[in-house]
């Protein structure tokens, strides 16, 4: 196998983000699949092209960008969690996680999506990562708040919201999410009562995320009932977008 053999429209589920020059090479990742157990380098090509093909929990990725071959720039991020980067991002390097030609077409499903999460955070013991980006959700998260979102909901608990989803609070103190419609093929808008306070739709907004992970798209309007939190309403807008409300 060689990169001629991937289709020309693969696109990759997340990046580690490491300082220009201290991406991890062929050795690096080899020495990491031997010490760490949970992944094997299934295919190495010579180190100046620059990728691997690695193999987890039945499921091959490629990682490109690996040292000695072509820098791969970072994903666009317009959400950044825990990560302290004074000269933006211009000065960092990606090394990314892209599903290998047999799961193409089958990156939205949870099986596959759990093994990309768990290897990005396997990954990040090689090196220095500054920040793990899950790129549906145009973020960039420190490691270590990566890991524990991540881990429980391996271990079956919560969908991993701040991980692989984004929330961002609009100026009328609206919350909107990126990155659910890369799962479920929507995402929403809360809002919330006049006496509604900010942290109050916060929390909604989390417990939301993992109830359309749950649940799957909106097509008529429902109104569930959130664990800790209450009920919530919900509305398809359109094909894509939901409109939620809360007191």
């Amino acid at each position: 196998m060689d990169a001629s053999d991937h289709p020309s429209d693969w696109t990759p589920l997340a990046a580690l983000l490491y300082e220009t020059g201290s991406v991890p090479g062929i050795k690096e990742l080899m020495d990491a699949a031997a010490n760490v157990g949970d992944f094997t380098v299934s295919h190495a090509p010579p180190e100046n092209e620059g990728w691997a093909e690695v193999l987890r929990d039945g499921l091959t990725f490629d990682l490109r960008g690996l040292s000695g071959g072509k820098a791969q720039v970072c994903p666009v991020i317009d959400h950044v969690v825990g990560v302290d980067i004074d000269h933006g991002f211009s000065g960092l390097s990606a090394l990314l996680i892209c599903p290998g030609p047999h799961i193409s077409g089958a990156q939205h499903l949870l099986p596959v999506i759990r093994v990309a999460t768990a290897l990005a955070d396997s990954l990040a013991g090689i090196g220095t990562p500054r920040a793990i980006c899950w790129i549906p959700a145009r973020n960039a998260v420190a490691p270590h708040l990566f890991r524990q979102a991540i881990v429980p909901w391996l271990k079956g608990g919560p969908f991993p919201a701040i991980a692989l989803a984004s929330l961002q609070r609009l100026a009328d103190g609206n919350i909107i999410s990126t990155g659910l419609k890369f799962l479920i093929g929507q995402e929403f808008s809360l809002s919330g009562d006049a006496g509604t306070s900010p942290e109050h739709l916060a929390r909604v907004a989390v417990r939301l995320v993992d109830w359309l992970v749950a649940h799957g798209p909106v097509k008529e309007a429902t109104q569930p009932v959130l664990a800790g939190t209450g009920a919530v309403f919900l509305e398809a807008e359109n094909a894509t977008s939901i409109i939620a409300r809360c007191s």
